[in-house]
């Protein structure tokens, strides 16, 4: 008897269709994220990027096909510090004080041992974390006295925090000055290289990651495009910086 084979992909998605009203935002949508990998989600706005997170993360229910998270259905799915998730605009309450270190602290109660007291290597993921996106000098400051981008960066860090198995990441260096995308891309690199973390990065901005990506997955309503970033380079595409759309080379792509 033939063994099966043992699907190891962090997340997958096969023949997805999804969307809010009567007409599906996204169609047959398939793809995958595996250990280690780095892959990018772009497409125009109101390809449905947004929508098929909400699918992956267990936030919608598809009308066809399936999800797996690690293997389960994604609203069944409970080991959540192996998922960090960082979405386009995360919030907190800005009347509330806490710092930058506790915020990314609190990335550390998603293991699900929030009755212990912090130990040393909880104290170093923290630390490690706020340094690689570049707020070290600022790890005492209250949230509510950053800037926008300097809070995205604090909630880049609690998702790094929990040293998870894969990343989501949902324009998360929106706003973000140069050195801040260095220190994020590097951080992502180390995450992939030392833990073997999968990434999927939704993102209008691929210059910092531009060489480091694995895979480049194209939506426009549907995947019209997956594969290595070279074959994109090759045909003349630049994946560098559109502040508003995609460029025109999306709308050619079927």
């Amino acid at each position: 008897m033939t063994e099966a084979l043992v699907d190891t992909s962090l997340v997958r998605a096969e023949g997805i269709s999804a969307g809010y009203g009567r007409d599906p935002v996204i169609e047959d949508v398939s793809l995958d994220v595996l250990p280690g990998q780095f892959v990018a989600l772009v497409g125009p706005n109101g390809s449905g990027k947004s929508t098929l997170l909400n699918v992956l993360l267990g936030a919608l229910q598809p009308r066809a096909g399936s999800v797996r998270l690690f293997g389960e259905v994604p609203d069944r799915f409970h080991a959540r510090w192996r998922l960090g998730y960082v979405p386009q605009r995360p919030s907190l309450e800005s009347e509330v004080p806490a710092t930058v270190r506790e915020i990314v602290a609190s990335g550390r109660l998603a293991q699900g041992r929030w009755w212990r007291s912090p130990t040393r290597a909880d104290r170093d993921a923290v630390e490690h974390a706020i340094e690689s996106v570049g707020l070290a000098d600022m790890a005492s400051t209250p949230l509510n006295e950053l800037s926008g981008g300097q809070r995205q960066r604090t909630f880049i860090a609690r998702a790094f925090a929990t040293e998870p198995d894969l990343v989501i990441l949902d324009e998360p260096i929106a706003g973000v000055d140069a050195a801040s995308q260095q220190r994020f891309r590097d951080a992502l690199v180390h995450l992939i290289a030392e833990h073997g973390a999968g990434v999927l990065l939704v993102s209008h901005e691929l210059t910092p990651v531009a060489d480091d990506l694995d895979r480049v997955i194209v939506l426009r309503r549907g995947v019209v495009f997956d594969g290595p970033p070279a074959e994109l380079a090759a045909s003349g595409v630049s994946l560098g910086v559109h502040r508003q759309d995609l460029p025109s080379w999306l709308e050619e792509l079927r």
